[in-house]
Formats: C-alpha cells, sequence, structure tokens
C-alpha cells in the first residue's frame, strides 16, 4: 500500500509540505502555494528532452550547468517548479536545489501540462526574472521563445518544423523543432 499524504487545509502549501510528498513517479510543484500534480510524462516527450538537453549540453559553456527535471528551482518559499530543461550558472546551486532562477528554463508541452506551461509557469519564470523562457510543442513539433526585457517577456522567436531558431542567449545554440521529435 502507498504512502498516505495528509495535506494542510485553508492555508497556502509551503516548500516544507512539498517535502513530504511522496516518491511516486508524479511530479509535484508549488505554484502560488497551490499544489500542482503531473504524471510521468510519455516517451515521445521524454525523447523531445533528451534532443534538447544533448544540443544544450553540446552547446553549453562552461561557467553554465544543463539539467534536467527533477530539480527544485526554489523560486520562494510558496512557488518551486521543476522545469524539464533548465540552464543555471554552476554558481548558484546548492546541494539541495536551484535557490534562483535559472538563466534558461524550457518546458516541453504535453496535453496535462499545456496550460499551466503556458500561463502559470511563465508568468512566474518571468517575475523571478528568469532571461529566457522556451516552450517546445513536440505536437508542432514548434518552437517559442520569450526574452526577458524590462522586467517583462517578449517574444523573440517562434519557429516549426524543419525552420530553425538561432539563439544567442544564454549562449549560442541552433535548434530545429523537426530534429527534437526524431
Amino acid at each position: 500500500m502507498g504512502t498516505v499524504t495528509t495535506l494542510p487545509r485553508g492555508r497556502a502549501l509551503t516548500r516544507r509540505d512539498l517535502e513530504a510528498m511522496p516518491d511516486d513517479g508524479h511530479r509535484y510543484e508549488l505554484i502560488d502555494g497551490t499544489l500542482i500534480v503531473t504524471p510521468a510524462p510519455s516517451p515521445r516527450h521524454q525523447m523531445v528532452v533528451a534532443e534538447l538537453l544533448y544540443l544544450l549540453m553540446t552547446s553549453c559553456p562552461r561557467h553554465f550547468q544543463v539539467l534536467t527535471a527533477p530539480l527544485d528551482v526554489a523560486i520562494s518559499d510558496d512557488t518551486v517548479l521543476q522545469p524539464d530543461i533548465l540552464v543555471a550558472r554552476r554558481a548558484d546551486f546548492t546541494e539541495r536545489d536551484l535557490p534562483v532562477a535559472p538563466v534558461l528554463a524550457v518546458e516541453v508541452l504535453s496535453p496535462s501540462t499545456r496550460r499551466v506551461d503556458l500561463t502559470l509557469k511563465r508568468a512566474r519564470y518571468e517575475a523571478a526574472g528568469c532571461p529566457s523562457y522556451w516552450v517546445v510543442d513536440p505536437g508542432g513539433p514548434a518552437l517559442t521563445v520569450w526574452q526577458l526585457r524590462a522586467s517583462q517577456y517578449l517574444e523573440v522567436g517562434s519557429v516549426a518544423g524543419e525552420q530553425e531558431y538561432h539563439a544567442t542567449a544564454p549562449f549560442g545554440v541552433t535548434v530545429c523543432p523537426a530534429r527534437l521529435v526524431g
């Protein structure tokens, strides 16, 4: 029988509450004290993550680190996110997590996460000062890129299929959505 976790009622959840969640294959995140639970990703989702991870890792300068979920990005006590892929300064990591916004957060859309990734997560990364936010839609396939300008995200790139996006931030890399989906 699995572990039963009782959540507090009548108050926003905190990082401490999140730490009590079971290790059951789901991804547990907090957005403004609200628990977001998503199922384990599909093989297609993970293939896209793996392809983009390889691309980013082979282009990444030494002072940055590229990692995948699950890894907590602790934006605040009531907002702890786990982007599918993140890039951050090596010096910013602790033994436990990334306690500041990454320089790049990437989400790969799936039916269960699409709305949260395009609205809530995007808004929280923007408010936290994450310089770059990318969303990959495997169904397109497509890539949309936002850059922080004057504390607000501005869409700086949108490519689909065989089109290429030539990123300059956080470092130079070329991404072709069609090559991410195999």
